[in-house]
């Protein structure tokens, strides 16, 4: 499957620009929104995710350079700056700001293409997910978390409902510690302390299956003040 394209933000209040801009750069593979001012643009940035924006200076109101530092307050989203003013004081103004680019006008739409794939190839790749283990390995004891069976060895140990609902628990919050009182709400109980001994009988039932020693547990740990916690090899 093919990765999304880029989604860039075009922020100028001259509609002859935004509009050719936004059609140059929707030819060149980019899914692409504008906005008219300052404004418009915090409208759309409250309620999307852009890869890129690509920002007037000079606009009414609030200024791009202004925008800029706003959006640095809360965003990392990459920002590239057009203006008809190139001085050195103007360049820096706006890299001071958060740009992560500055093109002066007027420029070639190839050049500000350049510009805009030059930076999105500096933007770090997402980190991926962590993925939760399918299988929980407890010595010779094995968990398929998908199957929800318990074996030992290869030889499978039958697990009652109650047993496959405290599987699944810890399997989901593996070595952080789960209250008593959280079992008995995720068991679908009724609270108090009555439950609360029922899910302490259910545990030293499952450390029997799970333990070589229940009565020192190496796997499903009791954490003083907190509750049970899961901790596989």
């Amino acid at each position: 499957m093919s990765e999304p394209a880029p989604h860039l933000l075009i922020i100028d209040d001259d509609e002859r620009i935004r509009d050719l801009l936004r059609k140059f750069l929707i030819r060149n593979g980019f899914l692409v929104s504008v906005a008219r001012d300052a404004a418009h643009a915090r409208r759309l940035l409250g309620g999307l995710d852009f890869d890129l924006l690509v920002m007037d200076v000079m606009m009414p109101g609030e200024s791009g350079v202004e925008l800029t530092r706003a959006i640095r307050e809360t965003h990392d989203t990459p920002i590239l700056l057009l203006t008809a003013r190139g001085e050195t004081p103007d360049r820096i103004e706006g890299l001071e700001a958060g740009a992560d680019d500055y093109l002066p006008k007027p420029f070639e739409p190839k050049e500000l293409l350049l510009r805009i794939n030059a930076i999105l190839r500096r933007m770090p790749e997402p980190e991926p997910e962590p993925t939760q283990p399918k299988i929980v390995q407890m010595g010779p004891v094995r968990y398929d978390i998908e199957r929800a069976e318990l074996s030992r060895a290869g030889t499978p140990i039958r697990l009652t409902a109650t047993e496959v609902q405290l599987m699944r628990i810890f399997a989901e919050n593996l070595r952080q510690a789960v209250s008593r009182a959280r079992l008995v709400e995720d068991l679908g109980r009724d609270g108090g302390q009555a439950q609360e001994r029922a899910v302490d009988v259910q545990i030293t039932r499952l450390r029997r299956k799970i333990e070589a020693d229940p009565k020192q547990p190496r796997y499903l740990q009791t954490v003083r003040g907190e509750g049970y916690m899961l901790a596989p090899d």
